[in-house]
């Protein structure tokens, strides 16, 4: 039994504790900490009184996590905070000797990137210290990367194309509105799109390739492609890789306004002067949108993730799509929280679970699709995330 300090308190932070409260007979001790503790207190009213405890911490701060992690004896570290604060929590989890845990990658605060680079470059830091870091444990990337791994070991010799495809069907009623915080996911957005093929990166314009997929319980929706972080690992580890990609869901009402929002400079993140005062144009319109953590009580319908995989079977081409459907509805009736922080927060508590319980064990820095994924995908289905496989 392990004690975990969970780090943001956020929509997907409230899933994480719920579904670590709801494993108790792995986390002995559940500490939620945020640099706003009435976050904290809001999702510790949900639960049994003594289920969790509550701190608050600059994660920015890298000896105040570390001795918050000290105070509150923690052997691992959830850390489901802003992809910017990455660096810090890694650097503390080393200083103090304890596994660490993302959802996603380090994103760079005064630039639109994300990638793997300087989280990967502390592998050494990680071995001397003798603990584990396990870098992208939510949806995608995370249960996509172990998607793509079981499918290696069970379906394929070789995968020469993967196809990630990721459907939000929901509906929160707001003319605009994200699902996720929204510096994160418009900076996402709006960035140029990269697939990998045949050995190096291949750039384009935002949304400029698309295509329509039928998507299981959803139906055809326009799909485009973007740049996502977990293709930037699987490259590495996915044998006879020719060609990957990733496509998302956008209604044309979303798109309408992310364009009108970035013609006018609204998705800046370099300090404008606005009477006198220095403000980031998106950290501004931060403040106007809706927090993401508020809308599960009125979002309806249903999201679909999964991946499409081409290869080599014993001399033989086939193709396969795994993917996991969610209700908005029934996630907001266990965890409070609409599907798209479900399907975060569940597989980070399960990746927590599975390195406290020593069957995904390491010294240094992984991604998901190093380690067995015949644990993670047994656990998706008793934690809430069932799965389909089907041949196409």
């Amino acid at each position: 039994m392990a004690t975990v300090l969970i780090i943001g308190a956020g929509g997907v932070g409230r899933v994480v504790t719920h579904k670590c409260v709801q494993n108790a007979d792995t986390f002995k001790k559940i500490v939620l900490a945020s640099r706003t503790l009435s976050r904290c207190e809001e999702i510790k009213s949900e639960l049994a009184d003594g289920a969790i405890e509550i701190e608050k911490v600059d994660a920015d701060n890298v000896s105040e996590v570390v001795e918050l992690i000290k105070k509150v004896g923690a052997d691992i570290l959830i850390n489901v905070a802003l992809p910017y604060q990455d660096l810090t929590l890694m650097d503390a989890c080393v200083e103090a000797g304890i596994d660490y845990l993302d959802t996603a990658n380090y994103e760079h605060p005064d630039e639109a990137k994300f990638e793997y680079k300087q989280q990967w470059q502390r592998d050494k830091k990680f071995k001397d210290a003798g603990v584990m870091a396990l870098l992208g444990s939510g949806f995608d990337p995370g249960v996509t990367n172990v998607f793509c791994a079981y499918a290696q070991k069970h379906y394929f010799d070789e995968i020469h194309y993967i196809d990630i495809l990721d459907c939000n069907a929901g509906d929160h009623g707001y003319a605009f509105a994200t699902n996720f915080n929204p510096e994160i996911n418009l900076r996402e957005v709006s960035a140029n799109g990269r697939y990998w093929e045949e050995g190096r990166w291949i750039e384009t314009k935002p949304m400029q390739i698309h295509i329509s997929w039928d998507y299981p319980e959803i139906g055809v929706k326009e799909s485009y492609l973007l740049y996502h972080e977990e293709m930037e690992s699987l490259v590495k580890y996915i044998k006879g890789l020719k060609r990957i990609r990733f496509f998302m869901t956008f209604g044309e009402s979303y798109l309408m306004h992310m364009n009108v929002l970035q013609n006018v400079g609204m998705l800046g993140i370099e300090p404008i002067e606005h009477k006198g005062e220095k403000i980031v144009p998106i950290e501004f319109l931060k403040t106007l949108l809706p927090d993401p953590a508020s809308l599960g009580a009125r979002t309806k319908g249903k999201t679909n993730i999964g991946v499409v995989l081409q290869g080599i079977k014993e001399g033989v081409e086939k193709k396969i799509y795994i993917y996991q459907v969610s209700e908005h509805e029934k996630c907001y009736e266990e965890v409070k929280s609409q599907a798209v922080s479900y399907t975060t927060g569940v597989p980070a508590m399960i990746g927590a679970k599975l390195m406290c319980e020593k069957r995904w064990q390491g010294k240094g820095v992984y991604n998901m699709e190093q380690f067995d994924p015949d644990f993670f995908m047994n656990e998706l289905n008793i934690q809430g995330l069932p799965w389909k496989i089907i041949e196409l």
